[in-house]
């Protein structure tokens, strides 16, 4: 199949992406690397209008380093970290996970803020995000706001981003030289998408502690039990109760739905304890 038939327009900057979708309403949509859109495109699964192509946009690539944090523009694409073209906030977990996405010609393209945009629950970012407790800047014809991870993502391909909003920039937490963190992730092939991911982020200089499980039909969730564990009483007791937290969080789920789960938020619990 081929798309309907759509206009084409290259925003020059962030405020003119707005400003276009703000004229065009619920018919326009943005395109960034186009590696989730083009193919709902072909499957006619999403029929816009006008495509709002969000890549010329220059002030969507720039990184503004913080003392506390990193704000990645929307537009960096997952070959520029998985090369390490832009500062890492976490200590080498950036690079990790780009590295694992999909194949190389897909993260010469993809970007992060576009696949946290698509929102779609087996994607890496979105449960790697909220790991990290990453902050989105949201900008819309009202100005800028901002939401946190765990709250952007209200159910599978849905999102906090209101009409005329774009995912224009995304903060992440600087992790402190003690930090330690464990990812984790099953996929039957290398390349394709997670069934099932665990993320551990552990930085007791900053006092925080966070387990999650990602790659769900929902959005990701936190096992706050383990991550007390690990916190409070280390990295064997966090794996010793990770199979109780994970049967009580997913007990809608199967059994071996369950048993992949804890699989997984036990192998990144292991990489915390191997570099210690």
């Amino acid at each position: 199949m081929k798309p309907v038939r759509f206009d084409y327009v290259a925003a020059r900057d962030s405020a003119e992406a707005v400003q276009l979708l703000r004229q065009h309403g619920d018919e326009a949509k943005c395109i960034a690397g186009g590696q989730s859109l083009g193919p709902m495109l072909n499957l006619r699964l999403a029929r816009p209008s006008v495509l709002v192509d969000l890549h010329r946009a220059e002030d969507l690539r720039l990184t503004e380093q913080r003392s506390d944090s990193i704000v990645y523009g929307s537009t960096q694409r997952h070959a520029e970290f998985e090369d390490g073209l832009v500062p890492d906030a976490t200590n080498g977990l950036l690079r990790t996970v780009a590295s694992r996405l999909a194949y190389r010609a897909i993260r010469n393209r993809g970007t992060l803020g576009g696949s946290i945009a698509h929102a779609d629950p087996a994607a890496d970012w979105i449960g790697v995000m909220v790991g990290l407790d990453a902050t989105y800047r949201l900008l819309g014809a009202d100005g800028l706001r901002e939401v946190s991870s765990t709250e952007f993502m209200s159910a599978a391909f849905m999102t906090r981003l209101g009409a005329g909003e774009i995912l224009c920039g995304i903060s992440v937490p600087r992790l402190s030289k003690a930090a330690r963190w464990g990812y984790y992730r099953y996929s039957r092939k290398s390349s394709g998408f997670s069934e099932a991911t665990g993320i551990v982020v552990a930085d007791p200089e900053r006092g925080y502690c966070r387990v999650v499980l990602g790659a769900l039909d929902i959005p990701p969730v936190a096992l706050e039990q383990v991550a007390n564990a690990l916190a409070e009483k280390g990295v064997d007791e966090a794996i010793a109760c990770t199979g109780e937290a994970v049967n009580e969080m997913l007990a809608g789920y199967s059994d071996a739905k369950r048993q992949l789960f804890t699989v997984v938020v036990r192998r990144a619990l292991e990489q915390i304890g191997e570099k210690q």
